[in-house]
């Protein structure tokens, strides 16, 4: 792996498209705590009529979007190195600023709150606001003084330590050991065993890359708890404050989702789907002819007597072809991305782990991830293309405050264009019947498993980490490390051996900083 001043450009992103230089950057930064000043002069206190109410509205979006772009210029450089001291430095006093500004502009919310219904109700006319206000009705029970809120605004930065201190210690604190094994010494790092050495056909190679990774997760398990506890703790007393009987009544209530669903979410696929994903680690026992099917064989291909690579250029080819019944439109947007760098697909040193888009309001969307040749990667790609061709779509239709989906449908898109591609590519195969089962088995252990077994057990642990949150408790790494394998010996019964080193598998998934997002991949599924 090499430094990210060693690659080609082409493979990272262009951020110049949010700011063309550093000093542009500070100017937008500047500005905006003018703007902000000045909306709240003009604001606080002087909301009496729909007409102020309408017009602060289209104010307020603004400040957002120009608030949106500049969080994003400083996320993402850090995302792409999180070894630059330069970004992280620069992130860290953006934050605190943002922080500070945030603080000033929660009167607005606080103050329109306060109003009549009927003044609402007239300002409600207003096509561009009425989404907003609708909700603001319905979530005006649950906002607190305006006092009390500007202080929970101006903590926000303190807020986030629980998934500040998580990227730290994963990031900067962990470094892995070089695999031995079968006569090989390999350098491993985050990226590469989660990319590439978990699913090794090599078996020696494979188990002791696993015993490497989760001998280093296990030296940082109760820092990494640590955060974790501090993350749903605050999600607890936020829950309590704003007067919801539980903390999954308050993160549900965000995604206007019922908890029945939620629950049925998880309980028909865990009971229904384990059987079947049983017979796949016997499947992945026989095809390999194992002695005995271990948690670090998972994820192993299916079918090992035929591995496809595909280049990046082949990988936008399947993709746009394979994306053509969405319509011109929509490919326009995919091709800009291929053409216009809003793709970051290089393997460097200190990039993040895992792939995201990230898709500010105003400007382009920005993707990052790993591109390693493997069919797995091109699925990828299309899935993250999936969600910025849904928000470049929404954003183009809908106002800032209106863009965003519920949480429960945002993995739809995106999983909607790896199986577009799958499907693409199972007819483009014709009669070899060959490169049919490859591309067959490529959907069951690369985009379901993915889907309905990874995510859908993160899910199932993450239900049972806020139930003893809701029940007072306070978790550390022995808690959390018997709730998860007891997850996964609900799931996979006696058919996997569940390695030492299994039970750190909550310690590898951000999902969990993000409130009940895991749930959602197999919603985004079904």
């Amino acid at each position: 792996m090499i430094e990210r001043s060693q690659v080609d450009v082409n493979q990272t992103w262009d951020l110049t498209h949010l700011f063309e230089t550093e000093e542009a950057f500070n100017e937008a930064l500047e500005d905006l705590k003018g703007k902000v000043d000045a909306f709240q002069k003009a604001y606080e206190g002087n909301i009496t009529t729909a007409h102020q109410v309408n017009a602060g509205l289209a104010t307020y979006r603004d400040l957002l979007e120009q608030r949106g772009k500049i969080s994003a210029y400083c996320n993402l450089a850090v995302s792409a190195n999180t070894r630059d001291k330069e970004a992280q430095t620069r992130a860290a006093q953006t934050r605190t600023v943002l922080a500070g500004l945030d603080a000033k502009l929660s009167f607005f919310e606080s103050e329109l709150s306060q109003l009549d219904d009927a003044v609402l109700e007239e300002a409600r006319a207003n096509k561009e606001d009425a989404l907003y206000i609708e909700r603001l009705l319905e979530d005006k029970k649950h906002l607190l003084s305006k006092d009390v809120e500007a202080t929970l605004a101006a903590l926000g930065n303190t807020l986030d330590a629980g998934y500040q201190a998580y990227n730290d210690i994963k990031f900067k604190d962990m470094h892995f050991a070089d695999v031995e094994a079968d006569g090989q010494v390999i350098p491993m790092t985050y990226n590469s065993f989660e990319g590439r050495m978990q699913s090794e056909p090599n078996t020696a190679i494979r188990r002791e890359a696993f015993k490497v990774f989760s001998d280093t997760l296990r030296k940082y398990q109760h820092s990494t708890a640590s955060a974790y506890n501090t993350q749903i703790q605050k999600e607890k007393t936020m829950a309590t404050l704003r007067g919801f009987d539980s903390v999954f009544d308050y993160l549900l209530d965000r995604q206007k989702v019922s908890r029945e669903l939620y629950d049925r979410q998880i309980d028909v696929i865990m009971e229904e789907l384990a059987p079947h994903m049983r017979k796949f680690a016997r499947l992945i026992k026989e095809t390999y002819q194992l002695d005995e099917v271990r948690y670090e064989d998972l994820k192993l291909e299916v079918d090992p007597t035929y591995a496809a690579k595909v280049t990046y250029d082949e990988a936008k080819q399947y993709i746009l072809e394979g994306l053509e019944p969405l319509g011109e439109d929509y490919l326009k947007i995919m091709k800009e991305a291929f053409d216009n760098r809003w793709i970051d697909y290089a393997e460097t040193i200190g990039k993040r782990t895992g792939a995201f888009c990230s898709s500010p309001y105003g400007a382009n969307s920005f993707i990052l991830m790993f591109f390693t040749e493997d069919m797995n990667d091109c699925m990828t790609l299309a899935h993250e293309l999936g969600h910025a061709g849904h928000f470049q779509l929404a954003y183009k239709h809908q106002n800032i405050l209106d863009g965003r989906p519920s949480m429960y449908f945002v993995e739809a898109p995106s999983t909607t264009n790896e199986l577009l591609v799958e499907f693409y590519l199972k007819n483009k195969a014709g009669d070899d019947l060959r490169m049919k089962r490859w591309i067959i088995s490529q959907m069951v252990a690369k985009t379901y498993y993915h889907n309905f077994v990874t995510h859908l057990l993160e899910a199932y642990f993450q239900r049972e980490v806020y139930r003893l949150v809701d029940a007072g408790k306070s978790l550390d790494a022995d808690t959390l490390n018997h709730l998860f394998k007891e997850t996964l010996a609900k799931f996979w019964g006696p058919e996997v051996v569940l390695t030492e080193g299994a039970e750190l598998t909550w310690m590898r998934q951000p999902h969990y900083y993000m409130g009940l997002y895991s749930y959602t991949y197999s919603a985004g599924l079904t």
